[in-house]
């Protein structure tokens, strides 16, 4: 015998409603209130930065050589600059009120008065995507750019800039501002006649600062310790370039003294100015150097007591190169595999890493030569020659017939003609004989005149005694 189904229960009437009036009010908020994780994938526009396993190891090998590699000018970008100092993560515009930081970021637009917006440009950004950000028609565009040859200035974006918009009620734009850096600002305000563009440079306060360190591995990483930017440590490196062989001499326990210019603005360090003053000690031995600027105009560093720093040429033309092969009259060639003279050093580094001329001089060939490949020789004077082989390439305006002066860029290091590594093959001639780069005493250059001797050590000792007081007082700290 079959049993009928039951009937669902009953419920009153007033259930019935309550629900479905319930189930509409949900449905409401949800049709308002969408997903926060939804609405997050939606708007959150991220910074991709991650670099190339093969660019990688390049900056791995290049991070080995003190990161000296070709100036960043060498690689122009269409519009977005990503060198700047500060990336940003994500191209958000910041908050600025409590009731913003509590909702999800829906675009990379914010506002801390209903006619003002702020973007933070993003990598892919162009001025065209900003302005389209904010609201702004593309005629806004067009006349902005039109109006003054220097508000192109505003396309010229880095990743990470903050583009500030002041709009009218009627959302027209009146004024577009943007710091560049910490001392410089530029902005377009509109008038009767179109928009006006102004640029504001603050004029930073310079004050001197004391840097020491000790070197356990490589200057690169004891001047970071100490303080010291790159551009510093690389100053550092050309004064004393002369009498310290930065690719074999720098031993642990080196030791260095810095005092330099700083520039401050509202309390904050903005950069770096001149070493005023360093002392690098070396196996034990200690130079000195003083930049003193003569009765001319002319400005060069002297020892303490008054001898130039400054010699007829340098050790070494690749900042903090790695010796491979020394200079040798029996060395077995690594790819004729037979006994040939090597007449000069070898100084391994990354591809592209900027050649510098040892000494003032003419260029005799910038070209090809054999088994050098590419090739520079400089002829300084009646007595020195010097050859710089394996280049990659050649520097701007380096060619057959030119001047270059000491410490200029002449070329990159490569691996042109026989060659098994990225390399600079270097030559030193006296009077058409090789010798021993690392080995030959350099002529010395002229001292202080005894006329400004008086007044150079007037400059000359108060910084040295600042610098014994300076790394007394950071030892005696040390120790407590």
């Amino acid at each position: 015998m079959n049993t009928p189904p039951k009937a669902p229960p009953l419920y009153p009437k007033s259930h019935l409603l309550a629900a479905s009036g319930i189930a509409a009010l949900l449905s409401l908020a949800l049709l308002v209130f969408p997903s926060s994780d939804v609405e997050a994938k939606k708007t959150t526009l991220s910074l991709d930065l991650e670099t190339p396993a093969d660019q990688l190891t390049e900056q791995q090998d290049a991070a080995e050589s003190t990161q000296a590699t070709l100036n960043a000018a060498e690689f122009p970008f269409a519009e977005i600059d990503n060198s700047t100092e500060e990336p940003q993560e994500n191209a958000t515009a910041e908050p600025v009120t409590n009731e913003a930081a509590t909702q999800p970021k829906a675009s990379a637009v914010a506002a801390k008065n209903p006619n003002h917006r702020e973007v933070v440009v993003a990598k892919g950004d162009t001025l065209s995507t900003v302005f389209e950000k904010v609201g702004l028609a593309p005629a806004t565009l067009a006349e902005v750019l039109a109006s003054d040859k220097q508000a192109r200035q505003f396309s010229q974006l880095k990743n990470g800039q903050v583009l500030q918009f002041e709009l009218s009620p009627e959302g027209e734009l009146q004024q577009l501002h943007s710091k560049l850096s910490d001392l410089e600002s530029i902005s377009l305000s509109r008038t009767d006649k179109g928009f006006t563009f102004a640029r504001e440079i603050s004029k930073p306060n310079v004050r001197t600062a004391y840097a020491h360190g000790v070197i356990n591995s490589s200057l690169s990483q004891s001047a970071q310790r100490a303080g010291l930017s790159h551009s510093l440590t690389m100053d550092m490196a050309n004064i004393f370039g002369y009498d310290v062989d930065f690719a074999q001499d720098i031993r642990k326990g080196d030791e260095f003294d810095v005092i330099y210019e700083q520039k401050v603005v509202n309390g904050k360090t903005v950069g770096t100015g001149n070493i005023l003053s360093a002392r690098f000690t070396n196996h034990g031995k200690s130079y000195t150097a003083v930049r003193y600027t003569n009765k001319q105009g002319n400005t060069n560093y002297y020892t303490a007591d008054g001898n130039s720093m400054r010699k007829a040429f340098i050790r070494t033309p690749v900042d903090f190169a790695r010796i491979s092969s020394m200079f040798s009259m029996g060395r077995k060639h690594p790819i004729l595999n037979k006994i040939r003279a090597h007449k000069g050093v070898d100084y391994a580094a990354p591809r592209g890493t900027p050649i510098k001329a040892t000494g003032d001089g003419k260029v005799l060939l910038a070209g090809r030569r054999g088994g050098y490949g590419n090739t520079v020789i400089i002829q300084h004077g009646d007595t020195y020659r010097t050859l710089y082989g394996h280049m990659q390439g050649f520097a701007k305006g380096i060619r057959t017939g030119s001047s270059v002066k000491q410490g200029q860029v002449i070329g990159y290091i490569g691996t042109t003609g026989l060659s098994t590594g990225p390399h600079l093959h270097y030559e030193f001639q006296v009077n058409g004989v090789h010798v021993d780069p690392l080995g030959r005493k350099l002529p010395m250059a002229d001292p202080i005149a005894k006329s400004e001797k008086q007044r150079f050590m007037q400059q000359s000792q108060p910084l040295m005694a600042r610098m014994d007081q300076e790394k007394a007082t950071m030892l005696a700290s040390s120790k407590r």
